[in-house]
């Protein structure tokens, strides 16, 4: 199977999965009464989405895996069977973190599925406490790490630097705050109708450029899986959203995006595919730090920092344009970056 056409076949099966999958999740959490609680710290205006069904990000997961498989079937069928691994004489290095890559993102949506279901059953509006999230957080996340370094992949790629030596105990210190901070920087971002998973199928995109320029199609193949999922399931979270991803969706995106950063053995490169994700996490670090060191005073109206457009006077389809398209710039520019670095 041409690897151009495992792309695009990814890309619309998991696209018309996402979406076809709207049309069953949504009645059936709505059924369930599975909606969404506004805290009173949100934009007062926010409240009108109470009581919108959460947990949509089970379409994009279900959209992801499935089109996944089905892509690796079909090119089984066809006899090209290392469509994964690419033939590259570090294939089974590339199909170990592709596979774990996976995994790692599902433990996390897991986690986040675990979280919603407090929420909007138990009718806990916190969740999980800190450290109920951040005890498994870890758990998964030294096992992916050691996953991989098994497989191989024991050192960094840094752009116009080359690889790193074997970095020992560092790979998993470094590992683990670029797993966590991703995470949770990700699930910042879901905050405003449709702005997580556009920012998201911005990345993807990124990540597929960066498949095609280095000839890396396993990776290509979840990356696509992603931009599919994500617009698929955009028609029916677009403002005003029909259906939030909760937890559930927007840490399975924050284990997927850092896991294909892993892939290529860059995870700094996300500064520049995630560089939304950066902005908004470090917009509610600098809040935190800003006010507790000045007893009171805040330099956002609200953070993280789309809830401070939002309280600037910016509509929601606005913010989310502008924020995609910053993302975008930087996916595409951190593909260059990658592509580039490598050829010094």
């Amino acid at each position: 199977m041409n690897n151009y056409f495992a792309l695009a076949l990814t890309a619309i099966t998991s696209f018309l999965i996402a979406f076809l999958l709207g049309f069953i999740l949504i009645p059936w959490l709505r059924k369930l009464k599975f909606g969404q609680t506004i805290l009173d710290i949100g934009p007062a205006w926010h409240k009108s989405k109470q009581g919108t069904p959460v947990m949509g990000g089970l379409m994009f997961i279900v959209s992801v895996i499935v089109s996944f498989a089905v892509t690796v079937a079909v090119s089984f069928l066809l006899k090209n069977t290392d469509i994964i691994g690419g033939g590259a004489l570090d294939a089974s290095a590339r199909k170990i973190k592709v596979y774990a890559g996976i995994l790692l993102a599902v433990g996390f949506g897991a986690i986040g599925f675990l979280d919603d279901y407090i929420k909007v059953v138990k009718k806990r509006n916190k969740g999980l406490s800190i450290i109920q999230k951040t005890i498994p957080q870890l758990i998964i996340s030294l096992a992916y790490l050691g996953t991989i370094y098994q497989g191989g992949s024991k050192y960094m790629f840094i752009p116009f630097v080359g690889n790193t030596p074997e970095l020992g105990w560092f790979f998993f210190v470094f590992g683990i705050c670029v797993i966590y901070g991703g995470i949770n920087a990700v699930n910042f971002t879901d905050g405003v109708d449709g702005l997580c998973a556009s920012v998201t199928a911005a990345a993807s995109i990124g990540f597929i450029a960066i498949a095609v320029l280095n000839k890396f199609f396993g990776m290509g193949i979840v990356a696509a899986a992603l931009l599919g999922g994500c617009l698929g399931y955009l028609i029916w979270n677009w403002h005003p959203a029909k259906v939030m991803m909760g937890d559930t969706g927007s840490m399975f995106l924050g284990g997927l995006v850092v896991a294909l950063a892993y892939m290529i053995d860059c995870p700094i490169i996300l500064i520049l595919i995630g560089i939304i994700y950066v902005i908004e996490g470090m917009s509610d670090v600098i809040q935190i730090g800003y006010f507790k060191i000045t007893h009171g005073k805040r330099i956002f109206k609200m953070a993280p920092i789309h809830h401070h457009f939002e309280m600037c006077g910016w509509k929601e389809t606005k913010i989310v344009t502008v924020f995609t398209v910053i993302n975008l710039v930087g996916a595409l520019l951190g593909a260059a970056v990658i592509y580039y670095g490598s050829k010094f």
